[in-house]
């Protein structure tokens, strides 16, 4: 099997859509996947293109993909987040995981990026021992925090 790693393009938006969606199912939400594929499209493709990510083929058809943005930290500087790094399920343990995760890696350090943040869900195990093996620093103690559009819509001052 050959794996074949590039830059997505706006035609495999609906490809990853149905990903993400599959990711969503996994981890066990997939009521909160709202983003429309227009959404999608515009937020990667559209005039101010707010995120990148490197797809994962095999015989020409996507199987993964690594989705990422650039984030500041006050305290370190530029990162690159990883959002979501997916591997359809039938393809998981083949390496592809890995493959894209080392792709992040090396485009961190050609960014000259001060390091690389992201979650991980605390019982998803096969994700936690994946991070594991590049020594990944765990951090506990912090909660997640958002407000909904509904909830930013809704608010008066």
């Amino acid at each position: 099997m050959t794996v074949h790693l590039r830059v997505a393009q706006k035609q495999d938006c609906p490809r990853l859509l149905e990903l993400i969606k599959e990711l969503a199912v996994y981890e066990r939400a997939p009521e909160e996947v709202t983003v429309t594929l227009q959404q999608f499209e515009d937020a990667g493709f559209g005039p101010r293109p707010v995120w990148k990510a490197f797809v994962a083929e095999v015989d020409g058809f996507v199987v993964g993909f690594a989705l990422y943005y650039v984030r500041y930290s006050t305290w370190k500087g530029c990162r690159l987040y990883l959002e979501d790094l997916i591997v359809t399920e039938i393809m998981r343990g083949k390496g592809i995981g890995k493959l894209l995760f080392d792709r992040l890696i090396q485009e961190t350090s050609e960014l000259s990026f001060n390091g690389m943040s992201w979650q991980v869900l605390d019982w998803n195990e096969p994700a936690l021992k994946f991070y594991k093996k590049y020594e990944a620093g765990l951090q506990f103690g912090w909660l997640n925090a958002s407000l909904s559009t509904e909830q930013i819509l809704n608010y008066k001052p």
